[in-house]
Protein backbone atom coordinates (compact mmCIF):
# COMPACT_ATOMS: atom_id res chain seq x y z
CA UNK A 1 0.00 0.00 0.00
CA UNK A 2 1.40 3.41 -0.66
CA UNK A 3 1.79 5.26 2.15
CA UNK A 4 0.05 8.82 1.03
CA UNK A 5 -3.26 6.24 1.28
CA UNK A 6 -2.19 4.82 4.45
CA UNK A 7 -3.94 7.44 6.48
CA UNK A 8 -6.85 7.57 4.76
CA UNK A 9 -7.13 3.94 4.54
CA UNK A 10 -6.98 3.87 8.26
CA UNK A 11 -10.09 6.62 9.04
CA UNK A 12 -12.28 4.75 6.60
CA UNK A 13 -11.63 1.84 8.73
CA UNK A 14 -11.99 2.77 12.19
CA UNK A 15 -15.01 4.76 10.96
CA UNK A 16 -16.48 1.40 10.22
CA UNK A 17 -15.51 -0.35 12.95
CA UNK A 18 -17.57 2.13 15.23
CA UNK A 19 -20.25 1.99 13.19
CA UNK A 20 -20.51 -2.37 13.67
CA UNK A 21 -19.13 -2.54 17.29
CA UNK A 22 -21.58 -0.02 18.18
CA UNK A 23 -24.51 -1.74 16.52
CA UNK A 24 -23.89 -5.02 17.58
CA UNK A 25 -23.54 -3.56 21.23
CA UNK A 26 -19.67 -4.24 21.76
CA UNK A 27 -19.14 -0.44 22.35
CA UNK A 28 -21.59 2.09 23.67
CA UNK A 29 -20.71 5.21 21.48
CA UNK A 30 -21.49 9.09 22.18
CA UNK A 31 -22.25 10.73 19.21
CA UNK A 32 -22.18 13.96 20.78
CA UNK A 33 -18.34 12.95 20.85
CA UNK A 34 -17.81 14.06 16.94
CA UNK A 35 -19.17 17.70 17.85
CA UNK A 36 -17.04 18.16 20.90
CA UNK A 37 -13.89 16.67 19.53
CA UNK A 38 -14.09 17.27 15.54
CA UNK A 39 -10.90 19.12 16.18
CA UNK A 40 -9.30 16.01 16.15
CA UNK A 41 -9.79 15.84 12.49
CA UNK A 42 -8.26 18.90 11.76
CA UNK A 43 -5.34 17.62 13.68
CA UNK A 44 -5.11 14.46 12.25
CA UNK A 45 -5.30 16.11 8.51
CA UNK A 46 -2.36 18.76 9.32
CA UNK A 47 -0.28 15.88 10.76
CA UNK A 48 -0.88 14.10 7.00
CA UNK A 49 -0.19 16.89 5.12
CA UNK A 50 3.03 17.96 7.10
CA UNK A 51 5.00 14.49 6.88
CA UNK A 52 3.31 13.51 3.45
CA UNK A 53 6.51 13.27 1.29
CA UNK A 54 8.50 12.11 4.55
CA UNK A 55 8.72 8.00 3.70
CA UNK A 56 10.71 7.47 6.60
CA UNK A 57 9.28 5.07 9.33
CA UNK A 58 8.98 7.43 12.17
CA UNK A 59 6.92 9.66 10.10
CA UNK A 60 5.11 6.78 9.58
CA UNK A 61 4.90 5.93 12.95
CA UNK A 62 3.89 9.68 14.04
CA UNK A 63 0.83 9.79 11.71
CA UNK A 64 -0.25 5.91 12.73
CA UNK A 65 -0.20 7.38 16.43
CA UNK A 66 -2.48 10.47 16.14
CA UNK A 67 -5.42 8.63 14.40
CA UNK A 68 -5.52 6.12 16.74
CA UNK A 69 -5.33 8.48 19.97
CA UNK A 70 -7.54 10.45 18.17
CA UNK A 71 -10.39 7.94 17.37
CA UNK A 72 -9.45 6.49 20.95
CA UNK A 73 -10.68 9.50 22.37
CA UNK A 74 -13.95 9.50 20.34
CA UNK A 75 -14.89 5.63 20.64
CA UNK A 76 -14.03 5.29 24.92
CA UNK A 77 -14.88 9.45 25.79
CA UNK A 78 -17.93 10.50 27.23
CA UNK A 79 -18.40 13.66 27.03
CA UNK A 80 -22.07 13.57 26.88
CA UNK A 81 -22.83 15.72 30.09
CA UNK A 82 -19.92 18.20 29.65
CA UNK A 83 -21.35 20.91 27.73
CA UNK A 84 -18.89 23.54 26.41
CA UNK A 85 -20.65 26.33 25.13
CA UNK A 86 -19.14 29.74 25.42
CA UNK A 87 -21.03 32.93 25.68
CA UNK A 88 -19.68 35.97 23.77
CA UNK A 89 -19.93 38.46 26.53
CA UNK A 90 -22.60 41.31 25.92
CA UNK A 91 -22.58 44.61 27.44
CA UNK A 92 -25.11 43.07 30.24
CA UNK A 93 -25.96 40.33 32.24
CA UNK A 94 -29.28 39.55 34.23
CA UNK A 95 -29.75 39.97 37.42
CA UNK A 96 -33.27 38.12 38.77
CA UNK A 97 -35.22 39.37 41.42
CA UNK A 98 -38.70 37.80 41.11
CA UNK A 99 -41.27 37.37 43.19
CA UNK A 100 -42.26 33.59 43.62
CA UNK A 101 -45.41 33.84 44.19
CA UNK A 102 -46.21 35.62 40.79
CA UNK A 103 -46.91 33.78 37.53
CA UNK A 104 -45.26 35.80 35.45
CA UNK A 105 -43.47 38.56 37.58
CA UNK A 106 -39.97 39.07 35.75
CA UNK A 107 -37.49 41.33 36.09
CA UNK A 108 -34.25 42.05 34.20
CA UNK A 109 -31.72 44.47 35.91
CA UNK A 110 -28.78 45.77 34.62
CA UNK A 111 -26.42 44.57 38.14
CA UNK A 112 -23.79 48.36 38.15
CA UNK A 113 -20.25 47.46 40.05
CA UNK A 114 -17.71 50.36 41.15
CA UNK A 115 -15.10 48.94 38.75
CA UNK A 116 -15.65 51.36 35.86
CA UNK A 117 -18.84 50.46 35.55
CA UNK A 118 -18.70 47.39 34.64
CA UNK A 119 -22.11 45.07 34.90
CA UNK A 120 -21.69 41.90 37.28
CA UNK A 121 -23.74 38.39 36.54
CA UNK A 122 -26.28 38.13 39.86
CA UNK A 123 -27.64 34.38 39.56
CA UNK A 124 -31.32 34.50 40.15
CA UNK A 125 -34.39 32.42 40.46
CA UNK A 126 -38.06 32.48 39.25
CA UNK A 127 -41.57 30.69 39.41
CA UNK A 128 -44.01 30.38 36.63
CA UNK A 129 -47.43 29.20 36.88
CA UNK A 130 -50.45 28.87 34.85
CA UNK A 131 -53.75 27.58 36.78
CA UNK A 132 -55.71 25.02 35.17
CA UNK A 133 -59.17 25.18 34.97
CA UNK A 134 -61.80 21.77 34.04
CA UNK A 135 -62.04 23.20 30.27
CA UNK A 136 -58.68 22.59 29.30
CA UNK A 137 -58.99 19.46 27.70
CA UNK A 138 -56.14 20.17 25.01
CA UNK A 139 -52.83 21.99 25.83
CA UNK A 140 -49.61 23.04 23.90
CA UNK A 141 -46.32 23.42 25.82
CA UNK A 142 -43.53 25.21 23.62
CA UNK A 143 -40.59 25.30 24.62
CA UNK A 144 -37.49 27.55 23.31
CA UNK A 145 -33.84 27.77 24.04
CA UNK A 146 -30.69 25.88 24.41
CA UNK A 147 -28.29 26.62 27.37
CA UNK A 148 -30.41 24.75 29.62
CA UNK A 149 -30.88 20.95 31.72
CA UNK A 150 -34.75 20.72 31.14
CA UNK A 151 -36.23 18.12 33.27
CA UNK A 152 -40.14 17.06 33.46
CA UNK A 153 -40.91 14.54 36.03
CA UNK A 154 -43.90 15.42 38.17
CA UNK A 155 -47.17 16.32 38.20
CA UNK A 156 -49.16 19.99 39.46
CA UNK A 157 -52.64 21.12 40.45
CA UNK A 158 -51.69 23.61 38.15
CA UNK A 159 -52.26 23.17 34.15
CA UNK A 160 -48.20 24.29 33.81
CA UNK A 161 -45.34 24.95 36.60
CA UNK A 162 -41.84 25.77 36.32
CA UNK A 163 -38.89 26.48 38.64
CA UNK A 164 -36.28 28.04 36.89
CA UNK A 165 -32.25 28.87 38.27
CA UNK A 166 -30.80 31.56 35.45
CA UNK A 167 -27.19 31.79 35.40
CA UNK A 168 -27.38 33.46 31.88
CA UNK A 169 -30.58 35.36 30.54
CA UNK A 170 -33.97 34.73 31.95
CA UNK A 171 -37.39 33.11 30.44
CA UNK A 172 -40.68 34.48 28.66
CA UNK A 173 -44.28 32.95 29.86
CA UNK A 174 -46.66 33.28 27.26
CA UNK A 175 -49.74 31.17 28.59
CA UNK A 176 -52.61 32.13 25.68
CA UNK A 177 -55.16 29.92 23.89
CA UNK A 178 -55.65 28.97 20.68
CA UNK A 179 -59.33 27.74 19.60
CA UNK A 180 -60.00 24.84 22.15
CA UNK A 181 -56.05 24.47 22.88
CA UNK A 182 -54.67 25.88 25.86
CA UNK A 183 -51.10 27.02 24.48
CA UNK A 184 -48.26 27.92 27.18
CA UNK A 185 -45.08 29.27 25.38
CA UNK A 186 -41.72 28.95 28.18
CA UNK A 187 -38.67 30.61 25.38
CA UNK A 188 -35.10 31.38 26.50
CA UNK A 189 -34.98 35.45 26.10
CA UNK A 190 -32.42 37.32 24.21
CA UNK A 191 -30.75 34.14 23.78
CA UNK A 192 -27.09 33.56 22.96
CA UNK A 193 -25.82 30.14 22.46
CA UNK A 194 -22.54 28.93 22.44
CA UNK A 195 -20.90 25.50 22.76
CA UNK A 196 -18.51 25.89 26.07
CA UNK A 197 -20.51 25.52 28.76
CA UNK A 198 -20.06 23.79 32.19
CA UNK A 199 -23.16 21.63 33.44
CA UNK A 200 -23.41 22.69 36.84
CA UNK A 201 -23.36 26.22 35.70
CA UNK A 202 -25.68 26.18 33.49
CA UNK A 203 -29.47 27.16 33.30
CA UNK A 204 -32.18 24.38 34.91
CA UNK A 205 -35.85 24.35 34.67
CA UNK A 206 -37.62 22.09 36.23
CA UNK A 207 -40.99 21.38 34.91
CA UNK A 208 -44.51 20.28 36.03
CA UNK A 209 -47.64 19.70 34.07
CA UNK A 210 -51.48 19.05 35.06
CA UNK A 211 -52.47 15.08 34.12
CA UNK A 212 -55.95 15.79 32.87
CA UNK A 213 -55.22 17.60 29.31
CA UNK A 214 -54.09 15.79 26.37
CA UNK A 215 -50.57 17.02 25.83
CA UNK A 216 -48.67 18.19 22.64
CA UNK A 217 -45.00 18.84 23.78
CA UNK A 218 -42.98 21.06 21.19
CA UNK A 219 -39.28 21.53 22.14
CA UNK A 220 -36.91 23.57 19.89
CA UNK A 221 -33.36 23.58 21.32
CA UNK A 222 -29.65 23.60 20.51
CA UNK A 223 -27.14 22.17 22.66
CA UNK A 224 -29.02 21.03 25.44
CA UNK A 225 -29.89 18.70 28.46
CA UNK A 226 -33.28 17.06 28.44
CA UNK A 227 -35.02 14.55 30.93
CA UNK A 228 -38.60 14.13 30.41
CA UNK A 229 -41.02 11.38 31.90
CA UNK A 230 -43.97 11.47 30.44
CA UNK A 231 -45.23 8.12 31.78
CA UNK A 232 -47.77 10.16 34.07
CA UNK A 233 -49.54 12.15 31.03
CA UNK A 234 -51.50 11.65 28.04
CA UNK A 235 -49.63 12.26 25.51
CA UNK A 236 -50.71 13.12 21.89
CA UNK A 237 -47.74 14.55 20.15
CA UNK A 238 -43.86 15.42 20.87
CA UNK A 239 -41.50 17.49 18.84
CA UNK A 240 -37.92 17.69 19.82
CA UNK A 241 -35.66 19.54 17.64
CA UNK A 242 -32.08 19.60 19.42
CA UNK A 243 -28.62 20.07 18.20
CA UNK A 244 -25.69 17.94 20.47
CA UNK A 245 -26.72 16.92 23.96
CA UNK A 246 -28.41 14.23 25.49
CA UNK A 247 -32.24 13.96 25.22
CA UNK A 248 -34.19 11.11 27.38
CA UNK A 249 -38.04 10.57 26.90
CA UNK A 250 -40.24 7.99 28.63
CA UNK A 251 -43.53 7.34 27.62
CA UNK A 252 -47.02 6.40 29.02
CA UNK A 253 -49.80 3.83 27.22
CA UNK A 254 -50.24 5.56 23.89
CA UNK A 255 -53.49 7.28 23.36
CA UNK A 256 -55.55 5.83 19.99
CA UNK A 257 -52.22 7.67 18.20
CA UNK A 258 -49.24 9.24 19.66
CA UNK A 259 -46.33 10.61 17.74
CA UNK A 260 -42.89 11.57 18.40
CA UNK A 261 -40.77 13.45 16.24
CA UNK A 262 -37.25 13.77 16.82
CA UNK A 263 -34.67 15.52 15.48
CA UNK A 264 -31.09 16.14 16.43
CA UNK A 265 -27.61 16.97 15.16
CA UNK A 266 -24.76 15.22 16.95
CA UNK A 267 -26.83 13.90 20.74
CA UNK A 268 -27.90 10.98 22.56
CA UNK A 269 -31.57 9.90 22.10
CA UNK A 270 -33.11 7.26 24.56
CA UNK A 271 -36.77 6.76 24.53
CA UNK A 272 -38.52 4.21 27.18
CA UNK A 273 -42.09 3.13 25.98
CA UNK A 274 -44.25 0.76 27.71
CA UNK A 275 -43.59 -3.08 27.66
CA UNK A 276 -47.03 -3.85 25.62
CA UNK A 277 -47.22 -0.63 24.08
CA UNK A 278 -47.75 -1.05 19.85
CA UNK A 279 -44.68 1.08 18.66
CA UNK A 280 -43.32 1.56 14.92
CA UNK A 281 -39.84 3.38 14.73
CA UNK A 282 -38.71 4.96 11.00
CA UNK A 283 -35.16 6.23 11.03
CA UNK A 284 -34.09 8.70 8.16
CA UNK A 285 -30.05 8.96 9.15
CA UNK A 286 -27.52 7.17 7.27
CA UNK A 287 -24.99 8.57 9.91
CA UNK A 288 -26.21 7.38 13.31
CA UNK A 289 -26.53 4.28 14.85
CA UNK A 290 -29.33 2.22 16.59
CA UNK A 291 -29.94 0.15 19.16
CA UNK A 292 -33.95 -0.94 18.69
CA UNK A 293 -34.01 -3.86 21.08
CA UNK A 294 -37.03 -5.94 20.84
CA UNK A 295 -37.70 -4.41 17.93
CA UNK A 296 -38.72 -6.25 14.24
CA UNK A 297 -37.30 -4.52 11.16
CA UNK A 298 -39.77 -4.69 8.17
CA UNK A 299 -39.02 -4.81 4.68
CA UNK A 300 -39.83 -1.31 4.50
CA UNK A 301 -36.65 -0.97 6.30
CA UNK A 302 -38.81 0.72 9.77
CA UNK A 303 -38.87 -1.62 13.09
CA UNK A 304 -41.80 -2.72 14.93
CA UNK A 305 -43.42 -4.46 17.84
CA UNK A 306 -44.54 -7.60 17.61
CA UNK A 307 -48.60 -7.46 16.85
CA UNK A 308 -48.43 -3.76 15.78
CA UNK A 309 -50.93 -3.93 12.36
CA UNK A 310 -53.80 -5.10 15.42
CA UNK A 311 -52.90 -2.83 17.64
CA UNK A 312 -55.93 -0.45 18.62
CA UNK A 313 -53.08 2.67 20.26
CA UNK A 314 -50.15 2.91 18.86
CA UNK A 315 -46.88 5.37 19.06
CA UNK A 316 -44.95 6.19 16.08
CA UNK A 317 -41.34 7.47 16.16
CA UNK A 318 -39.68 9.50 13.57
CA UNK A 319 -36.09 9.53 13.52
CA UNK A 320 -33.52 11.69 12.12
CA UNK A 321 -30.09 13.22 13.00
CA UNK A 322 -26.57 14.32 11.93
CA UNK A 323 -24.09 12.08 14.09
CA UNK A 324 -26.46 10.60 16.85
CA UNK A 325 -27.07 7.50 18.96
CA UNK A 326 -30.97 6.31 19.05
CA UNK A 327 -31.88 3.76 21.22
CA UNK A 328 -35.31 2.83 22.14
CA UNK A 329 -36.18 0.27 24.64
CA UNK A 330 -39.13 -1.36 26.83
CA UNK A 331 -39.80 -0.54 30.42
Amino acid sequence: MRNDKLIPGMILVMIGAIFLLNNFGYINFHWSNVFHLWPIFLVIAGVNLVFANNRSPWASILKISVVVAGFALLIFGNFTYRYNWWWPHSSHYYHRDDNDNSSNDNSDDDDDNDNGGKLTKVEGNSVFNEPYKATMRVARLNISGGATSYSLNDTTNQLFNANTKEVFGGYTFNPHQEDSVYVVDFKMKDHKEGFNFDSNNANKVDIKLNQNPEWEVNVDAGATELNFDLSKFKVRNVKLNGGAGSFTLKLGQPLATTNVNVSTGAADVNISIPQNAACRITKSSAFSSNDFDGFIKTNDGNYETSGFSAAKNKIYINLSGGFSGFEVKRY
